[in-house]
């Protein structure tokens, strides 16, 4: 039998060879093509965050109503958490470490301090996992990502809202009536919200690069409580211990420990007929500039970098 032999290949031509390629850089842009992951202008980008304003308000509305979804007693939770850990708080720190000495209207007192905390420890624990908890939807759709520590943070004002309700009955079992000094919690709240929010957008980044942050933080905010004045009065405990001048100044200005201030200087009674220090709104007003420009600004420098890697 005769056995054929196949042609020899032609050597394909070497890259150099095809000659130049295209531009895709120009190429994409001469068809209106971004890239995906890049980091649009601040204006762009706040725009994009209010176009989305309806998808940051159903998120935190659905993760708000699924929570307690699996309970029996379902959103009743949302009420019945702070007030247990302010029963809880109540008879170890009022009661058996008698720090209700010397505070008038001590219930109110603990319970005003234990849901503003909740209020700014909840968002900030909600914050740590806005990124890395939902990475998924991170890399499968694009939008600002600032709108999942948007969402966190109104989901927490949400359930504040609830708890809200609680306060005000046990303040009038207590004998602390609605008046005008009442009014004074909106501006507080909202205050709050601002430092909340961008918080949770530090962390949200902190977190997305380095997720162990998020097992530090209980630790963290157990540390942050006790300084805050939340289970007893700061005051009181300035009278009684010879506190350094910086200590007592650095507590006085610690932003957890203004806005429980605020709040019990608006709903108490003994605390609205004493003279808040005009500092305090300042200050808590400066915290809220300060946090909140400044954690969305730092959180929007890294938008190209979450769902990397």
């Amino acid at each position: 039998m005769s056995q054929t032999t196949a042609p020899p290949a032609r050597p394909r031509p070497a890259p150099q060879d095809l000659g130049p390629g295209p531009d895709l850089r120009a190429l994409a842009a001469r068809h209106g093509l971004t890239e995906s992951a890049a980091r649009p202008p601040l204006p762009a980008y706040l725009r994009g965050l209010h176009s989305r304003r309806h998808f940051v308000t159903a998120f935190a509305t659905a993760k708000l109503t699924s929570q307690y979804s699996k309970a029996k007693l379902g959103q009743l939770w949302q009420i019945m958490t702070p007030l247990l850990n302010a029963t809880v708080y109540y008879f170890i720190f009022g009661v058996l470490l008698n720090t209700r000495d010397g505070v008038p209207d001590f219930v109110p007192f603990l319970v005003t301090g234990v849901f503003i905390w909740s209020f700014t420890a909840g968002t900030v624990t909600a914050g740590t996992r806005a990124v890395s908890g939902n990475i998924g939807l991170v890399r499968a759709l694009h939008f600002p990502r600032a709108s999942l520590p948007l969402a966190f943070a109104l989901q927490q004002l949400q359930q504040l809202l609830f708890s809200l309700g609680a306060l005000a009955v046990i303040m009038v079992v207590f004998e602390q009536y609605p008046r005008p000094a009442w009014l004074l919690a909106v501006p507080a709240l909202a205050l709050q919200t601002v430092f909340n929010t961008g918080l949770a957008m530090i962390f949200a980044r902190l977190t997305a690069a380095t997720p162990d942050i998020a097992q530090l933080m209980p630790f963290l905010l157990r540390t942050w409580m006790y300084a805050s004045g939340v289970m007893w009065s700061l005051d009181t405990v300035f009278k009684n211990q010879n506190v350094p001048e910086l200590v007592r100044v650095a507590l006085e200005c610690n932003p957890a420990a203004v806005y429980i201030d605020l709040m019990r200087f608006a709903l108490i009674d003994s605390f609205t007929a004493g003279q808040l220090p005009p500092h305090v709104w300042l200050v808590a007003t400066g915290w809220a500039v300060l946090v909140g420009a400044g954690g969305f600004l730092f959180f929007w420098q890294a938008e190209e970098k979450y769902g990397r890697g």
